[in-house]
């Protein structure tokens, strides 16, 4: 597909994603009509071409396949449920941050309106669109994703994860459970770390080098899961309790919570108490499931 014969979209959805997302798809020469619940914010997306539709009502009587980009999963259903029939036999791809369950809920009911589905997690902020670090991840309908692989790879890398419409959401949520909890971890070293005086800024380009070659290690953190085998000679997991504990303390002597640690320090006792004391720290995993 050249960049000419790209498949008209619909971007129902201006916030800073929806913006991005519908932005990326006219630098690409893609045919936009845009909806905004709150009006004036494609002002600039129609200035790049794009067509901006009062309700959703009027955007669905464009052609094309309609992308969500709305708030939550109950902002879907208002503003799809009174538009159902327009939609009836078209093509939607949601790229809402739902859940699981609630982009299984969506599949069901576009299935019961005759509405085809492909569910999306967008795995960059709305600056990274269209650019090299940009990723959204699939799944759902199979065909919806081959047939417009072109127009969605204008967003950032595009992967196709299954037919069940939950999963891209499912690795999408664990994809940022670790990008949280590694925030918190920076916040926690750089509230430790300013008891010396060392900005939060300095600190993070230390962290930065410091979590990127750790990350190299997590493939090899995941053999050892996968295969059950959790022997080790090393750091097992009484060390890493030992390790813990200073660390806890070593922050409450400066007067910093350990909040963001106390988690994973819970999951090392009970690992300990429950006598694993010697097997590896990737046994943890098993407290979780």
């Amino acid at each position: 597909m050249t960049p000419t014969q790209h498949t008209p979209v619909i971007v129902l959805g201006l916030g800073a994603m929806g913006q991005a997302l519908a932005a990326a798809l006219r630098a690409a020469a893609v045919p936009v009509t845009v909806w905004n619940r709150t009006p004036g914010k494609g002002a600039d997306l129609v200035s790049a071409g794009a067509i901006a539709a009062a309700t959703p009502a009027e955007a669905l009587r464009s052609a094309g396949t309609v992308v969500t980009v709305l708030l939550d999963h109950a902002s879907v259903h208002e503003t799809l449920d009174p538009v159902a029939a327009e939609l009836a036999g078209r093509q939607w791809i949601n790229l809402t941050s739902t859940s699981p369950e609630q982009s299984r809920e969506l599949a069901r009911w576009a299935q019961s309106h005759d509405i085809e589905f492909l569910d999306g997690g967008i795995m960059a902020v709305p600056s990274m669109i269209g650019g090299p670090g940009a990723a959204v991840l699939y799944s759902g309908a199979e065909h919806i994703f081959d047939s417009h692989r072109g127009t969605l790879e204008t967003l950032g890398s595009a992967e196709y994860l299954g037919a069940d419409p939950g999963v891209a959401a499912l690795v999408d949520f664990a994809l940022l459970s670790g990008m949280y909890q590694m925030f918190a971890g920076y916040f926690h070293g750089a509230a430790m770390v300013s008891a010396a005086g060392i900005g939060a800024a300095e600190f993070g380009r230390r962290a930065a080098a410091w979590l990127a070659a750790m990350a190299q290690g997590l493939p090899e953190y995941g053999r050892v899961i996968d295969s059950g085998d959790y022997r080790t000679d090393v750091q097992h997991l009484a060390f890493q309790k030992s390790a813990m504990d200073a660390i806890t303390s070593a922050g409450r002597d400066v007067g910093v919570s350990s909040v963001p640690l106390d988690g994973i320090a819970a999951l090392i006792d009970r690992q300990v108490a429950a006598g694993h004391g010697a097997l590896a720290f990737e046994r943890t995993i098993e407290e979780l499931r």
